[in-house]
């Protein structure tokens, strides 16, 4: 009889195939999210906040489940950087769903990222895996609902979900995302730090998300080309610069899609120049900010004020 006993340890490079074809059996994947060696790389080797918290859990040389904690950095307004953790990926084989698998690969991973001197956890998951974080000691912070506004595209934007974007049918005024020139203002909350590096390689490296870049006179902003259905959809991921509202509106004004989607924290200067905009919040949806902090900060992090936050920070990656 084959033993079945399940053991967590850490990931190894060699356990890359079998965690990929897990993931695309537990998870899926699409034409713009392919499980494939790169996109892992990217990911959870390539990061410029360093390699991610990965742990498997195995069975008589199976892999039965998959947990990384994908390794990021915020900064507090008083310029106090934190080493955080974002939980993302986790994958249960079908054969070993029910027997604790997510439960005791994350409580490990949260142990390692606590030895390691990680400050804080934090992740945007669905409500049934979240019901699951609460009972592990997460808070909940409170849900970020989107931006979006109507793009002059609403009538005639249809098009093959299962095909790559092609930038000239989603935006007539766009170009490759190039090496970043505005400084990054200061933060007011918990925010990502916008270096050189991170921007090259969260917008310039990726190796399926479709990123292009959009200039105002004063101001860039880096948007991602995406299917919603059958309809093409133009997110705002992040602005640069001092004519954020300028540079904003230009991407609504010129974009083919049936709308344009953003998000940014509440009393940000990019929230206020998208509502300028012609942008509003998304009654009752949205994802769910939740964290969990591995020592005292100095942050209220279960506020929602406590963050600065915009869609580059929280999409699915």
């Amino acid at each position: 009889m084959a033993d079945d006993r399940l053991t967590v340890r850490p990931y190894r490079d060699e356990d890359q195939p079998a965690v990929l074809e897990l993931l695309k059996v537990s998870l899926g994947e699409s034409a713009l999210l392919k499980r494939t060696p790169e996109l892992f790389a990217w990911k959870h080797l390539a990061s410029p906040f360093g390699r991610s918290i990965m742990l498997v859990s195995h069975a008589g040389g199976s892999i039965a489940g998959f947990r990384a904690f994908m390794r990021w950095e915020l900064r507090t307004p008083t310029g106090t950087t934190l080493r955080c953790v974002r939980a993302v990926d986790t994958a249960t084989h079908p054969d070993y769903r029910r027997r604790g698998v997510f439960k005791d690969l994350t409580l490990a991973a949260v142990e390692a990222a606590a030895n390691e001197g990680v400050d804080l956890i934090f992740n945007t998951p669905n409500p049934r895996s979240g019901a699951g974080y609460l009972t592990m000691g997460w808070t909940e912070v409170g849900k970020l609902r989107p931006l979006i506004s109507p793009a002059r595209g609403l009538l005639r934007t249809r098009g093959n979900s299962t095909d790559l974007p092609e930038t000239s049918d989603f935006i007539s005024h766009a170009r490759q995302v190039a090496p970043r020139s505005a400084t990054d203002r200061e933060p007011l909350g918990l925010r990502t730090p916008r270096t050189d590096a991170y921007h090259s390689w969260r917008y310039s490296s990726h190796p399926t998300a479709s990123y292009v870049q959009v200039d105002g006179t004063n101001g860039t902003a880096i948007a991602r080309l995406a299917f919603r259905g059958r309809r093409r959809e133009l997110l705002i991921s992040d602005v640069y610069g001092d004519g954020m509202r300028q540079t904003i509106s230009t991407c609504r004004n010129t974009a083919r899609t049936s709308y344009v989607g953003a998000y940014f924290s509440k009393g940000s200067p990019e929230r206020y120049a998208a509502s300028l905009s012609g942008f509003a919040p998304v009654p009752r949806a949205g994802l769910t900010l939740m964290a969990r902090p591995l020592r005292q900060l100095d942050v209220d992090i279960s506020s929602l004020n406590a963050w600065d936050l915009a869609l580059g920070d929280l999409e699915l990656l």
